[in-house]
């Protein structure tokens, strides 16, 4: 290799890094042009057949040439594909924005890209300043709160968590063994599809929906769609303040991580406190990883900063958590989604004393 040779691939590798910092910086707009692909239904309008963007632009009011940049933006990253000048198709990765396919993240990208979630995302350097989240700086009202008074603003999230519910149920259900379980509480169920779904895994357990009232309301159908409501108690109440007794498990997926830990310790205790000698706590979230690898869970955890003002945990700090609330770690089951079941029993309960992961 000669000299000109050496310059030209010293040029071409000092600007890789600057290529992936600008990839990495433009980011932002990608998630800008997938809140409004889903936001327009636009892969719902190409679930037949390749159509022109300018079919799509009068199908959903759109500027036909602001939209052909956004569906040339997304095809670039592999999200739509120009099959034709200006005429594109569905890719698997454009089809997960489908509104009528299984694991469907439709609602998902809507939440993510919402102007009222989006400014939160704007205020990161506040809460990596404070500790705290960036939710109450913008709106004045914490996250849940904000909801409590915005129905069609939760409604917009509840949809995207039973999304998430929708995409994760299978391989939870498929990774633990509720066997031994005559009762499973789900603590800030949501509507009741996990619940649902390990119900009918398991015909003769019985279950216990419990959340706050507006959603616990908004449950009947979910339950009755998915043919559990006549085995489900529904029960209102807040998780700070007590927690239904007469459950074998208590479930709770999504939930620890949107809270500091003297939050979760209250929650956890509440739980102990009509926990059976021999019953099992079951909390179903993303483990951080120890060290640099690429991992769902490192970047929910800012989702989590910003916005909840919570966090993504390490094994370890599960375990000082559990041990916190009089709780002991007693094993971690893997699932084939970014998620695990983290199982606790009573400090001085029945149990493997081993910590372990299966």
């Amino acid at each position: 290799m000669n000299g000109q040779e050496n310059a030209e691939h010293g040029s071409a590798a000092e600007a890789q890094p600057e290529a992936h910092l600008l990839q990495l910086l433009f980011g932002a707009l990608l998630s800008q042009a997938l809140y409004v692909a889903a936001k327009l239904g636009l892969a719902d309008l190409l679930a037949e057949k390749p159509l022109p963007a300018s079919e799509l632009a009068a199908a959903t009011h759109s500027d036909e040439r602001a939209l052909y940049r956004v569906l040339r933006s997304l095809a670039s990253v592999g999200v739509f594909r120009e099959v034709e000048p200006k005429v594109f198709a569905l890719t698997p990765t454009a089809s997960l924005l489908r509104s009528d396919v299984p694991n469907s993240m439709r609602n998902g990208a809507i939440f993510m890209g919402e102007e009222w979630h989006w400014r939160v995302w704007g205020n990161t350097l506040h809460s990596v300043r404070t500790g705290k989240s960036a939710w109450g700086a913008v709106h004045g009202v914490e996250v849940f709160d904000y909801f409590s008074a915005k129905p069609e603003q939760y409604e917009i999230f509840n949809r995207a968590m039973t999304d998430m519910s929708v995409s994760t149920a299978p391989a939870i259900v498929e990774a633990y063994d509720f066997n031994g379980i005559e009762t499973l509480a789900d603590i800030a169920g949501g509507h009741g599809f996990l619940l649902a779904q390990v119900l009918k895994a398991n015909p003769k357990m019985k279950g216990i929906l419990f959340d706050v009232a507006p959603v616990i309301a908004g449950a009947g159908s979910m339950l009755e769609k998915e043919g559990v409501a006549g085995r489900v108690e529904t029960v209102v109440g807040n998780f700070f303040e007590s927690i239904p007794a007469g459950a074998d498990a208590y479930m709770m997926k999504h939930i620890i991580h949107d809270w500091q830990d003297e939050d979760c310790i209250r929650i956890l205790r509440n739980i102990n406190a009509v926990l059976k000698p021999e019953g099992k706590v079951l909390i179903i979230e993303t483990i951080v990883p120890e060290g640099s690898e690429p991992h769902y869970s490192k970047l929910l955890d800012l989702e989590m900063l910003t916005s909840p003002g919570g966090l993504e945990r390490t094994a370890e700090e599960y375990k000082e958590l559990l041990a916190a609330a009089g709780l002991r770690l007693n094993r971690i089951v893997q699932t084939k989604s970014p998620f695990s079941i983290i199982e606790g029993v009573k400090a001085d309960g029945k149990g493997n004393p081993d910590d372990a992961t299966a």
